[in-house]
């Protein structure tokens, strides 16, 4: 499984790093939709969540498909420029043509990378728009009810969705935006240096820990549960840092537009993410009762290995080997005093192991 971005044809000529306001308030519905998949933003919405009006959190839940699981293409830029004011992407979504934008937003209601019918079958057939709506059926209710809403009159939900996309913006979106936007500027020029620097390949690879690279350059493999090729030129490639996007890395491929790579501005960078093979060397350390009995001993003050040899009673030899497991699993600090050594529990890590896993399973 995994996306691949084939780098063979892309130019400098074909990548743009920029921001998009827009798509950073889809990262914050994402959380707010999704908030048990982001313990780590837990605080922020609930906080989020009592500030809005009932009215405005009732429309946010009907057109939550949008943007819970499969976020939808219409709300990522569509075309050049970059950093956009919000108000003009909003303005461009306004004027789109109907058609592709009954294209794009039939993909997202449905939330799922499934075939559906053409734009213009759902707007002219009514036998293909009762097999769409009853297809987001089968999803869920609330599918099934913005599928209806989408087929029954496009424009009307059009009008809907830039109607609370403009609540959102005045009700938190506008100060939130004002707090994370020089930081996303300052990713964005990064991420421009150092493609300039260090090529496009080294660059992608360094937006995830999954990421692998083939072929001297010319591939790089992102660990997803989707699996698709992407040719990047002469078609382009859109760079947006998020503040919110975090821990996903978001991937958009849809025919005839520009693909896009969402990923975390973080300001301590992606050394902190594991990969799958790091995080099941810690689940499988603390999976053996003999190292758990280990780590139980470390969590005080720091110790020597002869001295937890003799606590436990074993030969130091065999709490050696035991300390270096989980030592290379990175579940316990050694640090060197004199001529002894004292080992201790990484306390950090273990309350982190948690929240990891989720990480590395939703990413």
């Amino acid at each position: 499984m995994g996306i691949t971005f084939n780098l063979q044809r892309a130019r400098p000529a074909d990548v743009y790093v920029g921001r998009s306001a827009l798509a950073e308030l889809m990262s914050v519905l994402h959380i707010m939709a999704e908030p048990g998949h982001h313990p780590e933003a837990q605080r922020w919405t609930h906080r989020l969540g009592t500030a809005i009006s009932p009215s405005l959190a009732h429309e946010m839940s009907a057109l939550s498909p949008l943007w819970a699981r499969l976020r939808c293409r219409l709300l990522f830029p569509l075309g050049l420029p970059l950093d956009q004011p919000f108000e003009d992407e909003l303005r461009h979504l306004e004027k789109l043509p109907l058609e592709e934008f009954v294209g794009l937003c039939s993909q997202g209601v449905l939330g799922f990378r499934e075939a559906v019918p053409p734009a213009r079958s759902l707007l002219t057939d009514p036998e293909a728009a009762e097999r769409y709506v009853a297809q987001c059926e089968l999803r869920s209710i609330r599918r099934g009810e913005l599928a209806h809403d989408l087929v029954a009159s496009p424009e009307r939900l059009r009008g809907r969705l830039l109607c609370f996309l403009d609540s959102c913006a005045e009700a938190f979106f506008a100060s939130e935006w004002r707090t994370v936007r020089d930081r996303l500027e300052s990713a964005a020029a990064r991420v421009r240096g150092d493609i300039r620097r260090r090529g496009l390949a080294e660059v992608l690879a360094g937006l995830s820990p999954t990421a692998v690279v083939s072929r001297g350059g010319e591939r790089v493999r992102y660990d997803k549960l989707a699996v698709a090729e992407i040719e990047i030129g002469p078609r382009p490639l859109f760079l947006l840092p998020s503040v919110h996007v975090w821990p996903h890395l978001t991937v958009k491929d849809e025919e005839s537009h520009p693909v896009v790579l969402q990923f975390a501005a973080r300001e301590d960078g992606t050394a902190d993410q594991l990969t799958q093979a790091e995080l099941r060397a810690r689940m499988s350390a603390l999976a053996s009762l003999g190292r758990m009995e280990v780590c139980r001993h470390l969590l005080g003050e720091p110790i020597t290995t002869s001295e937890l040899a003799q606590r436990m009673g074993l030969a130091d030899t065999q709490v050696s080997r035991t300390l270096r497991q989980l030592r290379d699993a990175g579940l316990i600090e050694s640090e060197r005093e004199g001529k002894y050594v004292y080992h201790r529990l990484a306390t950090s890590t273990l309350l982190r192991l948690g929240q990891d896993v989720l990480a590395t399973i939703m990413r």
